[in-house]
């Protein structure tokens, strides 16, 4: 069933446009001017007689095109030569490199946790479960591990 909602069923709406439109735009008074600009294309397309099934809906449609037109109309730079460089990577890789050295030379208790860590398990609580270790144990080894690592990263550099 179609009706034709008052212009003053709008105002509920506000709160609801004003939270989505802080997330689509960059600023609050951006976010401000979406929820205005959206609510007089709604009172417009309500003066002209149109037939709304769901408000809501149509609302929040409105104003997530209106921003995706604004983000559409923002001038962008022209590339350069040196936009389209990327930094190479391969300091990061000889530091990668020169840590998992420093893990291989670590006494075996140390390297059998840093091990774990490298692979990608960070919670403590889940290598004492993986190894059988004790908790205290397990971190105890950790901070000794780490501290051995940063002596030798550093005397490396």
């Amino acid at each position: 069933m179609k009706h034709r909602p008052s212009p003053r069923r709008l105002v509920p709406l506000i709160p609801l446009l004003t939270r989505r439109a802080r997330r689509l735009a960059r600023s609050r008074a951006e976010a401000e001017d979406l929820v205005q600009d959206t609510l007089l294309s709604l009172c417009q397309r309500l003066r002209d007689g149109s037939d709304i099934d769901d408000l809501t809906a149509y609302a929040m449609r409105t104003l997530s095109n209106r921003a995706r037109r604004g983000w559409r109309m923002q001038k962008t730079d022209e590339l350069e030569e040196d936009h389209a460089l990327t930094e190479p990577d391969a300091f990061l890789r000889l530091d990668c490199a020169d840590t998992l050295a420093a893990i291989e030379k670590l006494p075996t208790a140390h390297r059998q946790l840093m091990d774990l860590v490298v692979e990608g398990e960070t919670s403590p609580r889940a290598l004492a479960n993986a190894t059988g270790l004790p908790l205290g144990t397990v971190m105890s080894r950790l901070a000794r591990a780490r501290a051995k690592l940063r002596l030798a990263l550093a005397e490396d550099a």
